[in-house]
């Protein structure tokens, strides 16, 4: 059995289709809304919050594989938990900025989870991919509603990787062998500037989207009203504030784990042109 906790998101979503079209058996997709879920045929639905590593019993009995976002719940407890039910293998979706930037306080609470991990006895696999492809849907609002984005740092490109290639490698991890106590680096197949986004959103739309470059200091009035001025801080920095030779590196690990090239940022604007309509 393989549980997938963050079933109803963008990787997790992506994942159940994966392991869905390879025809993995069981899958259980874990979701706090199981009658409401709308998981591919097969894939069995159940509750639980991951905040509440009490509430998981139901769906770690009889897991062997474990699906793990790093930052959703209290990792501690939910990886003690699916020891005692006897959980042998987890892949953990991590970050890259545990080594690019590994100063910042989220970089350094999501090492502590992969030592987490390490030490809890289980089999493990970590991904650590870099910024989403589907971070642009921080714009989506402002292009239906005001038709014109307005961001900083327009010209620095970093490989953006679709989340449905971070997916396609939990999936291999998940069901094929070779992939216990490795570390993974997941990237998209080139860098990718704003400007390359816009063009690439526009295009899917029929339209061009008017773009507004501004500074640090009005991004981060804009960005710390939603998520504080650490938070945005540290946000503005992966954006193109403190970027480094790690963090705009492209690897080819999709391609060398799964066998396929990573989609292009142009195929995700594709997949999600109705959220900027």
């Amino acid at each position: 059995m393989i549980l997938v906790t963050g079933a109803t998101g963008n990787i997790g979503s992506a994942l159940l289709e994966e392991l869905h079209l390879a025809g993995a058996a069981p899958v259980r997709g874990l979701t706090r809304d199981a009658a409401h879920a709308s998981f591919p045929e097969g894939i069995e639905a159940v509750e639980g919050d991951l905040t509440r590593a009490d509430s998981l019993k139901a769906a770690l009995a009889g897991a062997r594989s474990l699906f793990l976002l790093s930052g959703m719940g209290a990792e501690a407890e939910i990886l003690a938990a699916a020891r005692r039910a006897g959980v042998e293998h987890v892949v953990l979706v991590s970050s890259i900025t545990v080594e690019t930037h590994p100063h910042l306080p989220a970089a350094g609470e999501n090492l502590a989870v992969e030592w987490l991990l390490k030490d809890s006895g289980m089999a493990w696999t970590i991904l650590r991919p870099t910024q989403f492809a589907s971070n642009t849907l921080w714009w989506a609002r402002e292009i239906r509603e005001r038709g014109v984005v307005r961001a900083p740092y327009p010209d620095i490109g970093l490989p953006a990787i679709h989340p449905a290639d971070i997916a396609a490698v939990a999936r291999v991890a998940l069901t094929e062998p070779g992939h216990q106590g490795r570390t993974y680096v997941l990237t998209g197949p080139e860098r990718v500037t704003v400007r390359d986004q816009l063009a690439a959103s526009g295009a899917v739309l029929g339209r061009a989207v008017p773009f507004v470059e501004i500074g640090r200091q009005e991004a981060h009035r804009q960005m710390a009203s939603l998520m504080g001025d650490e938070a945005a801080d540290a946000v503005l920095d992966l954006m193109g504030g403190d970027v480094n030779d790690a963090l705009l590196a492209v690897h080819d690990t999709v391609f060398r784990v799964t066998g396929a090239v990573a989609r292009s940022f142009r195929q995700w604007a594709s997949d999600n042109g109705a959220a900027f309509r």
